[in-house]
């Protein structure tokens, strides 16, 4: 096995490959809580990507075991260590601004377009596929091999606290969600919670009817929405469409009905853990009323709040809690909702991602000092703490030469504001399974994965698990 050309292997089986992920991609696998059951917890969605997953590993010949509505695993191997491979099936949401349809997967200039493709079930079913591809090769598997499936990741990772409190903890391990060459360093995981309690209203100025932006705390919010009534509203509408020339990042539309006015920003969504790369639609929406006046205390609170302190504000220093890790690396901050209601208030989620050396207490009390002047109560949600498996690990060392030996490319450790299931395994890291040369779509609008990664990737799962199980 030691002179296998192992991209050629996954290569002369590609079709195989991609008929496997396809049979994953045209699920629609969104956590969807309206619909959520006794029996399907996250929504029947999760659930059915979780139970095809598999259905087509025991179609292979696998050992499968399924725990509850929450995750799965695929078995292989014996031995007295336990390697874990965690992989998830449930997607964020689709969002707008699709060229194709999200659960239907197409390949268009060698990429695979379906919500899922690169985060994660093309990951995860690389891994799978590697797993098929050493056991047709022959291979003993003198560790055992634990896949494992969960449901929950893009939420509340409820999936793996069901899975572990009834399954072994792996002895080592890595998660197919993040980047290549490594991922080893993982920044802790909490939000701020901003509330404006509805507590005065005047006759004096415009009416914040509603403000609604976002999906999910780790997106960028793509589309910002207001509705405001009053008096002039032509000359909302006006500064609003210089306000659009100004900045040429957002895009936007204005509806104007009697002394009522919809404004819409369209901004660019991105993954939570690097918000600078995308253009955050709710700030920007901010960033424009901010200079009305409202009748509504705690309106023109939400408005300024947004504008003056979390507009552009990525490393979280306008709030006071700007810190850096020399290996880690600094604070991000995601505003990834942002909703307002004349009657109810407001309320703001703001997503950190933190390195080492500062915690969630801390940064409340930070947030606290930086908000004194507003009417707002700020609270911290249950966060994940940082995570680092140090770069001498064999384990790292393993991935880290395989990587290298497989592409040519410089392997080092590396750290992500992005939280991977490889944080749950005492020695866990994410592995793959995009390139420093890969275009990242992670919860973005036409998301994809490139064939040739797609393929790269494989390869270096099934050599990876190879060296890692002997």
């Amino acid at each position: 096995m030691e002179n296998i050309n192992w991209l050629k292997e996954v290569e002369s089986r590609q079709d195989a490959l991609i008929e496997d992920l396809f049979r994953l991609l045209k699920i629609d696998s969104v956590r969807d809580d309206e619909k959520a059951t006794a029996e399907a917890p996250v929504g029947p969605g999760p659930l059915a990507a979780l139970e095809e997953f598999l259905t087509m590993a025991q179609e292979d010949g696998f050992e499968t075991k399924q725990f509850g509505p929450w995750a799965g695993r695929v078995e292989i191997g014996s031995g007295d260590e336990l390697m874990g491979i965690l992989g998830h099936v449930d997607v964020v949401p689709a969002g707008s601004g699709w060229e194709t349809d999200p659960f239907e997967p197409v390949i268009k200039d060698n990429r695979i377009y379906a919500r899922g493709s690169s985060d994660d079930k093309g990951p995860t079913v690389a891994a799978y596929f590697a797993i098929k591809l050493l056991r047709e090769l022959g291979v003993e598997f003198n560790k055992r091999v634990h896949l494992i499936i969960g449901t929950d990741e893009e939420s509340g990772w409820q999936c793996m606290d069901h899975y572990f409190k009834e399954a072994e903890m792996p002895d080592f391990g890595f998660s197919p969600d993040a980047n290549f060459p490594i991922i080893n360093g993982e920044k802790g995981n909490v939000s701020a919670i901003f509330t404006f309690p509805q507590v005065e209203i005047t006759t004096v100025g415009y009416s914040l009817v509603s403000f609604k932006a976002g999906l999910r705390p780790n997106m960028v919010p793509e589309d910002a929405k207001a509705v405001i009534e009053g008096s002039n509203i032509e000359f909302i509408q006006e500064s609003f469409e210089i306000f659009v020339e100004q900045h040429e990042d957002i895009t936007a539309e204005s509806s104007v009905s009697e002394n009522r006015i919809e404004l819409t920003v369209y901004g660019k969504s991105a993954h939570g853990s690097t918000p600078s790369k995308g253009v955050n639609s709710a700030t920007y929406l901010a960033n424009f009323l901010q200079k009305f006046e409202f009748n509504s205390t705690s309106a023109g609170d939400f408005v300024h709040l947004l504008s003056q302190l979390l507009h552009l504000n990525f490393n979280g220093a306008k709030l006071g809690v700007a810190h850096h890790h020399e290996v880690m690396g600094d604070v991000s901050m995601n505003v990834g909702i942002a909703n307002f209601d004349i009657e109810k208030g407001g309320k703001i989620d703001a997503n950190f991602r933190f390195p080492e050396g500062t915690d969630p207490e801390t940064m409340l009390g930070q947030i606290n000092t930086a908000v004194e002047n507003f009417r707002v109560n700020v609270d911290m949600t249950d966060g994940k703490e940082p995570h680092y498996v140090p770069a001498d690990d064999p384990l790292v060392e393993t991935l880290l030469d395989v990587y290298h030996k497989q592409t040519g490319f410089e392997a080092h450790e590396q750290s992500i504001g992005g939280g991977t299931y490889g944080r749950l395994m005492p020695r866990g890291v994410a592995y793959g399974a995009l390139f420093p040369d890969s275009i990242d779509t992670m919860h973005q609008a036409n998301e994809f994965l490139a064939l040739e990664d797609l393929t790269r990737a494989t390869a270096i799962y099934a050599e990876a698990i190879y060296r890692l199980t002997r």
